[in-house]
């Protein structure tokens, strides 16, 4: 059968459990759920979380919170069980607010004190549909650009001039995601996915929740180049992607794909002109040069957060590819 018309795995076998606690995932999601909140919009946020914990490493979990620790009565009328309060969370917690109709009447003042101590911990917080009121009127807001649903926009402008709202669907920097909700937000969590794990994961999560992303259809580029490849070429960028801490054996990835090794080689090669082993190092080497030019990593633990256990062999692998050692990165940052 032609591979771009294979649907036996459209996405990796069910053998990688999807749903994780906090101490197995690479990120955890705290999700505040604010009485009278969109179903649609939880949904969206954390279904392409879900799928992507398919793609053969455990990446994403969450914990759903309300502000007493009681279930929360969604707009719909269905009743979700949480996990805990939300004055449970750290102070460095990832937290993202969902609400919708009166997102104000039940937020009290301790709400927004567990707001301002996060963001005074350098946290990050979020706010989809409603949700920004919540988090502009505890003053977490400033400095950053806003988006929210199109109804609430002339409410929020008026009350808070000073702040820059965004026509997007969602916005997000190191602190702040912000969002219309609904689903856009499947859409902000793919943004979310490719930023920390690269386009071809979050392109293959897009693929299983039947979703075309912005810009699928026209003007972007890089998702052109994955829209033209083969299935298994795509999804076996999307487990390598998810798997550069822990760099996994070609015939495990085989394994998760539904491929053959041979035939994904054949593939490799015709497509990138090398085969998955090498393009598996090099998308390791380019994550672990990214963490040494943009953070503080040195370079036995960029090393280490790319799947390397022998420095040795990471400095040669890394000369090889780019021409000179890690360690001259770290020195032209100058810190």
């Amino acid at each position: 059968m032609n591979d771009t018309t294979n649907t036996t795995w459209p996405y990796p076998r069910p053998d990688s459990p999807p749903l994780l606690t906090p101490d197995q995932a690479e990120h955890t999601l705290n999700v505040w759920l604010v009485p009278r909140f969109s179903m649609l919009t939880l949904f969206c946020l954390l279904e392409p979380l879900r799928v992507a914990n398919r793609f053969g490493r455990d990446l994403f979990a969450w914990r759903l919170l309300s502000a007493d620790g009681e279930a929360v009565l969604a707009s719909n009328g269905v009743r979700i069980d949480v996990d805990g309060p939300l004055e449970s969370l750290t102070d460095a917690s990832r937290l993202m607010v969902v609400s919708s109709y009166e997102a104000e009447a039940t937020v009290r003042l301790q709400d927004r004190a567990v707001l301002r101590r996060i963001a005074a911990h350098g946290g990050w917080l979020g706010g989809l549909d409603t949700a920004p009121f919540i988090l502009a009127r505890a003053g977490v807001l400033s400095g950053h650009r806003v988006a929210l649903h199109w109804e609430s926009v002339p409410a929020f402008r008026r009350e808070f001039p000073a702040l820059d709202i965004s026509p997007a669907s969602y916005e997000f920097d190191a602190t702040r995601l912000t969002g219309s909700g609904g689903a856009a937000s499947i859409d902000m969590m793919l943004a979310w996915i490719e930023d920390a794990y690269g386009p071809a994961l979050a392109d293959a999560v897009g693929r299983q929740l039947v979703h075309k992303r912005p810009g699928e259809d026209g003007g972007d580029v890089s998702r052109r180049r994955y829209e033209e490849l083969p299935r298994s070429v795509v999804r076996t960028l999307a487990v390598m992607e998810a798997n550069l801490t822990q760099a996994l054996p070609i015939p495990e990835v085989c394994r998760l794909v539904g491929q053959s090794q041979r035939q994904l080689t054949r593939l490799f090669q015709r497509h990138f002109g090398e085969t998955p082993q090498q393009c598996y190092l090099g998308m390791r080497l380019d994550r672990a040069r990214q963490l040494l030019a943009d953070s503080r990593s040195f370079v036995t633990e960029a090393a280490l957060a790319t799947g390397f256990t022998q420095p040795a062999h990471f400095t040669r692998a890394y000369r090889k590819r780019f021409g000179e050692a890690p360690s001259v990165i770290v020195e032209r940052r100058g810190y």
